[in-house]
């Protein structure tokens, strides 16, 4: 383009959200391909998630009861949203096959405008 910068869109200033509605992506992992598959399913039946991925092959390395120890693992990514936080919480503490499964959430900052929609009509949102 003859050395002239070429303008670009952005992105709208961010307006604040209602926790509500915020976009999250809450992780956790499983012993096995078959629970993660199962934790996701139910998950995502419940509309508690509107997606699971599955990533298989994670080693984990932690203190437990005094030892440390390693794990092979199957990371699980759950995309949901604020108002879903405490019943996908609730939910996954019931069928989790972990006596302290590790459950962590986080706030998404950017998110495609449609993948958002179609988040929130998966979680019954919309």
């Amino acid at each position: 383009m003859g050395g002239q910068s070429v303008p670009y869109a952005r992105d709208a200033p961010m307006q604040p959200e209602s926790p509500d509605v915020q976009p999250l992506v809450a992780w956790t992992t499983l012993p096995d391909l078959e629970s993660a598959r199962r934790l996701g399913r139910d998950l995502v039946e419940h509309r508690l998630a509107a997606c699971a991925t599955l990533v298989p092959g994670a080693l984990s390395i932690y203190h437990w009861q005094g030892n440390i120890e390693e794990s092979s693992e199957v990371q699980v990514w759950l995309k949901t949203t604020g108002a879903k936080r405490a019943a996908l919480q609730a939910r996954l503490a019931l069928v989790h096959p972990y006596q302290v499964p590790e459950l962590v959430f986080v706030t998404l900052e950017h998110v495609l405008p449609a993948y958002r929609a179609w988040m929130a009509q998966e979680l019954g949102e919309a």
